[in-house]
């Protein structure tokens, strides 16, 4: 039931502070991909990362600034200038404003302890780098967000200087304040009865950034929206530094089935988003996380079978459509299943309910799952996929054979010879040979197929592989095991990921590759 109460503005900082995260990394074009979603789900802000850290970021707010971003606000994150220097002249600062963003979020010290010990300022100097970095981004047409580390650790030690900290922030002309539990070491209890004792000090809102150190991530962001927090910081599947930061993928369904508040329009794709990032990390989906796993609708035999045939309610919290996932009876390893009728009509192909094409794609969708594709990250292999089960795809051409060579000798111990690979085609019933040089066995297959390809396909002649993941996927089975191999490709308007699986790595690849080349063909005939 929707209540009254305002709304909460939900900001995720997955692409910098759930780069954090071990084991987590992504290239400039993952996370253009991942904010496109991100915004096409309504988050409303979305943190690009730290542009004075490190030219990725960078990279990634020049290519931002030329995009239009449909719901949400691109923001930069940087901190307050470095104690005794002028904020004009400090480059980090700078760099924040040549980032363009219209929203900067600043982070500065609050714990004395930080202050003294760590950060080696005074506490008068610090409550400066504060005021004047705020006001000095406020001046050059910024709006700024003010993130106060530790506040929770400090409040309990010091509260005046916590609150002076955050008010310096707030009369300095910071929009938003943020209070963070930055060693996830708060409890729901104390998190609200502080953000309270805030809300009246400052005479506005603050907002929440807690992290999952004690497990208890959402349930303290829960508790500051509870005592009037009215901005949420988190991340995706919540990764983030140590154990991770607030799940959004918790979080947001929460607020809005449980709590009755309007963040998102589509709630509905909530699944398909977190397997998608989790794909594009690189990372093995959680199965049991709440809303979005894949058991997390999943009954085994017994009387919560029969009691869920005859009553769903009894054993499921909510409809698991309203998250875009799927209620599994009986044990199963098809968990994952995005819901193929939305991805099918986000495409372009309308299907009426319960319609035999839509069973038969699922029916090959999970076939080919459970032989270890992921179709998340893989839109074009997806497609591709649809396309032939509705004999509406031509392929491109029908492969004779193709193979790699790569030579290594005592001479050549540090392996820099190229590969050599040749690939034979048919086209039109004629036959075409063509051979490639490469850094390995993909690279050289990539050109060799490009130059069979491009003279009956000249679009191929601009297209560029811009990322190449291998996920392992049953690893007990040692070098024998199952490999799945995700491509990404763009067009320089467009992006498309595409998968191959096969025990056979090189097999693998070339799957993912000949589906790249195949649908920027059908891009450019107009049929996308």
């Amino acid at each position: 039931m929707k209540t009254n109460r305002p709304s909460v503005a939900i900001y995720d900082t997955t692409l910098r502070d759930g780069t954090q995260g071990t084991g987590i990394s992504f290239s400039v074009q993952d996370k253009l991909r991942i904010a496109e979603r991100l915004d096409a789900f309504g988050i409303h802000f979305i943190e690009g990362g730290w542009p004075g850290s490190n030219p990725k970021d960078a990279e990634f707010f020049e290519e931002a600034a030329r995009r239009t971003w449909r719901t949400a606000t691109i923001t930069a994150f940087g901190m307050t200038r470095r104690g005794g220097a002028a904020v004009d002249e400090d480059v980090q600062v700078r760099r924040l404003l040549e980032a363009s963003t219209p929203v900067v979020t600043i982070v500065g010290k609050t714990w004395p302890l930080h202050v003294t010990e760590v950060f080696g300022v005074t506490l008068d100097e610090n409550l400066a780098m504060i005021r004047d970095t705020v006001r000095f981004l406020k001046d050059h047409g910024r709006r700024v967000f003010y993130d106060a580390e530790h506040f929770f650790d400090s409040y309990r030690e010091n509260p005046e200087y916590s609150l002076a900290t955050v008010k310096s922030a707030r009369e300095a002309g910071a929009e938003e304040i943020i209070l963070c539990d930055t060693n996830g070491g708060s409890l729901p209890d104390f998190v609200a009865d502080v953000t309270r004792k805030v809300k009246a000090a400052l005479g506005c809102a603050p907002g929440i950034h807690t992290h999952n150190d004690c497990g208890l991530g959402v349930a303290n962001a829960l508790a500051a929206v509870e005592a009037g927090a009215t901005q949420v910081q988190g991340t995706m599947n919540g990764y983030g530094e140590r154990v991770g930061n607030c799940n959004l993928t918790t979080l947001v369904p929460v607020l809005q089935l449980k709590k009755g508040l309007s963040l998102v329009p589509e709630l509905e794709r909530l699944s398909e988003l977190s397997r998608f990032v989790d794909e594009i990390a690189n990372i093995p989906h959680n199965i049991r996380a709440p809303f979005v796993g894949g058991a997390a609708f999943t009954h085994k035999g017994g009387l919560h079978v029969h009691a869920v045939q005859k009553l769903a309610r009894t054993y499921e919290h909510i409809d698991p459509k309203l998250v875009g996932n799927e209620r599994v009876i009986s044990i199963s390893d098809l968990s994952g299943q995005s819901n193929v009728r939305i991805k099918a009509e986000a495409m372009g192909f309308t299907f009426p309910k319960g319609s035999r094409e839509v069973g038969r794609v699922l029916e090959e969708v999970k076939r080919l799952e459970h032989a270890g594709y992921e179709f998340e990250a893989a839109e074009a292999s997806f497609e591709l996929l649809l396309r032939r089960l509705l004999g509406r795809h031509n392929p491109l051409f029908e492969l004779v054979e193709y193979h790699c060579d790569f030579l290594r000798t005592s001479e050549n111990a540090a392996g820099l010879d190229p590969c050599a690979a040749e690939v034979k085609i048919k086209i039109d019933a004629g036959q075409i040979c063509a051979n490639g040089r490469g850094d390995g066995p993909v690279n050289a297959l990539d050109e060799a197929l490009r130059v069979a390809l491009q003279p009956h396909f000249p679009v191929i002649g601009g297209v560029r592989l811009n990322d190449y993941k291998v996920r392992i996927i049953n690893g007990h089975r040692g070098t024998a095991a199952r490999t799945r191999v995700f491509i990404s490709s763009t067009d320089g308007a467009a992006t498309w990921g595409t998968v191959g699986v096969s025990d056979n790595i090189i097999e693998a690849s070339w799957q993912a590759l000949v589906d790249s080349f195949d649908y920027a063909v059908l891009r450019e005939q107009g049929s996308r």
